[in-house]
């Protein structure tokens, strides 16, 4: 929750001797480790769905008290002293020399609760950072903070630090209680807190939140967080053109509300709404900061990825929530992903056409759009982390935990071509974004059983089309690409990008396609070819409903779809097509494609296409 400031400390203190005590008492056996293995992270649910200690990380669910609270009487009396409604509830435990990476909490749960700690085992030179400030939690305080900001605690000492923390949505009269507390900058004189001392006699009545999330959402709800989101925006190119989205979505949802309301009937169409806004938000806003750092795709994904009715689909933890952790922590019954297909090519090659043409292929399941968030959402491999080097990622970096979690993350997205969640098992997913032709060796060791569609088309049309699309201010990627120089950075970022500064635009896009095309090449040169299937973009729009079927029969896929007249406009189309449309630039794009030309012959050969001529 968006606190007014970092921290904020509230009048009442409790006995951390007694609080220590009384946690003393439970068995080391009790303390689960961090879901993604983090070292020295571990904590004890005392409130949980069902009060079952095994679901300790959801949230969502009812939360009920676990057999540990049930049998910690002055636990019991801290937490109604919070006079507050209760959500998950955990004891955490940092070991010496560990810390809680910095993070910041985006999803729906942290935007409708606040984050309450009391320090029950700690030292000195434990500190706890909240955007700009820091602060040591002395033992028996009680303190909130701002989770919407990035966050992180360090424990320098040799000792494990422990703290009771709960979640709540807080009542009016724990928001009387914190109206009473003092920022972190203020003075301690002339403010006291009241002391809870430890009473045997007092046994209060709880209260546990029953309903954390409520699908679909209802029209209120989903315009509050779109506004939020929009106020959190920080000056960017694509604020007019997400602005303009967000108020369509807004109303769109607003009409299915008052058509259907929770009904059943309207899941699909709420699900079809949401879906096509948040790919929306992930092509104009994977790189659209906020004022607390994290992306406004990856806010937009926490705060409304499940406003609509998504089957079967794990519950959220804490740890699939946040803008910088690196992982998911993986449900029973999630499907696995074998033998996915990624379709590869140079951007404005027709990707998206084949791929939504290929995503009604029956057994494929797709996210619904580009992966672009799904990789990039896990720390390091975006570009900023990266030095803003390139989109380019090798093998080495699928590292077992960065493997782990972008195959969950992938599979908790997944649905088939009528918008339904796998049921779980084995299943065969459907993926592209022009980023992965520099990813595919990261891609084989993430899916060794890998498929790649490699999808050729003329050179010369694709480099208009890569023109038009930067001219078109709807492609910019890294709009603040630090150094770069004149049209803000479209599509995506190639190695040696540097090199490209100050140049035309004909002799950037040319660079863009020739080094994805070489690095293509390469990298699927080392690939057994009956993993790969060669599709050309003219023999698509002749053929289309044979090419499917050639190509699916190629994956060992079916094919049940007819094809009649036209294709549809694929979703990221600038211009209307037209044949030879590439000639309107013919003179500049030839002189730049001139010094490509092995490249061109390259590619060419690889497709059995004709040599442009």
């Amino acid at each position: 929750m968006k606190l007014p400031a970092p921290f904020i400390q509230l009048p009442l203190l409790f006995d951390a001797d007694a609080l220590a005590a009384e946690i003393g008492r439970f068995d080391e056996s009790m303390w689960r480790a961090h879901p993604d293995g983090i070292p020295g992270n571990s904590a004890l649910p005392l409130a949980a769905v069902d009060g079952d200690p095994l679901r300790g990380d959801a949230l969502q669910g009812p939360m009920r008290p676990t057999q540990a609270l049930q049998e910690s009487p002055y636990l019991r009396q801290v937490l109604g002293s919070l006079q507050a409604v209760l959500g998950r509830i955990r004891l955490m435990r940092l070991a010496g020399g560990s810390e809680v990476s910095l993070h910041a909490d985006t999803n729906h749960y942290w935007n409708e609760r606040v984050r309450v700690h009391v320090p029950i085992l700690t030292r000195p030179t434990v500190r706890f950072q909240c955007g700009d400030a820091e602060v040591n939690m002395a033992a028996g305080e009680c303190w909130i903070f701002d989770t919407w900001r990035l966050h992180r605690v360090l424990n320098d000492d040799d000792r494990p630090r422990v703290h009771l923390v709960v979640d709540t949505i807080g009542s009016p009269r724990f928001w009387r209680l914190a109206g009473g507390g003092r920022s972190h900058l203020a003075p301690r004189e002339g403010w006291q807190a009241r002391m809870v001392a430890p009473d045997p006699s007092h046994v209060p009545e709880l209260e546990f939140e029953s309903v954390n999330l409520m699908t679909p959402m209802t029209f209120w709800e989903v315009r509050g967080h779109v506004q939020f989101l929009l106020s959190e925006m920080l000056k960017h190119p694509n604020i007019q053109a997400v602005a303009g989205i967000a108020t369509a979505f807004v109303g769109e949802w607003q009409a299915l509300w008052y058509r259907f309301g929770s009904a059943a009937e309207g899941a699909p169409m709420y699900r079809k709404l949401l879906d096509g806004f948040l790919r929306e938000m992930h092509r104009l806003g994977s790189d659209m900061p906020l004022h607390n750092g994290a992306s406004l795709a990856a806010a937009a994904s926490g705060l409304l990825g499940r406003a609509a009715p998504l089957p079967d689909v794990p519950a959220p933890t804490e740890e699939s929530s946040r803008s910088g952790g690196v992982g998911v922590r993986p449900a029973r019954g999630a499907a696995r992903i074998e033998q996915p297909v990624f379709v590869v090519s140079s951007p404005r090659s027709g990707s998206t056409l084949m791929f939504e043409t290929l995503a009604q292929a029956p057994g494929l399941h797709t996210i619904g759009g580009e992966g672009h968030g799904v990789v990039e959402g896990i720390p390091g491999l975006d570009v900023p982390g990266r030095g803003y080097d390139s989109n380019r990622l090798a093998a080495a970096d699928a590292t077992p935990a960065v493997a782990a979690s972008l195959r969950e993350r992938y599979a908790a997205r997944l649905v088939d071509r009528e918008g339904r969640p796998p049921a779980g098992g084995a299943v065969r997913m459907l993926e592209k974004t022009p980023k992965n032709a520099l990813r595919i060796p990261f891609l084989r060791e993430v899916f060794p059983g890998a498929r790649f569609v490699y999808l050729w088309r003329d050179p010369r049309e694709v480099l208009a089309s890569m023109m038009e699309a930067w001219e078109s201010g709807g492609f910019r990627t890294y709009p603040d690409l630090p150094g770069w120089s004149g049209l803000p950075w479209s599509l995506l970022l190639v190695p040696g990008w540097r090199e490209l500064i100050g140049k035309p635009l004909a002799e950037v896009v040319a660079a863009q396609w020739a080094t994805t095309t070489a690095t293509l090449l390469d990298d699927l040169g080392s690939i057994d070819p009956e993993r790969i299937v060669i599709a050309r973009y003219d023999s698509f729009l002749a053929a289309p409903e044979d090419e499917m079927r050639r190509i699916a029969g190629a994956l060992g896929l079916g094919w049940d779809r007819a094809l009649g007249g036209e294709l549809p406009l694929a979703n990221h189309t600038v211009s209307a097509p037209a044949a030879d449309k590439w000639r309107r630039r013919e003179a500049e794009i030839l002189a730049a494609l001139e010094p490509h030309a092995g490249v061109v012959e390259r590619a060419a050969a690889f497709a059995g296409a004709p040599l442009p001529a």
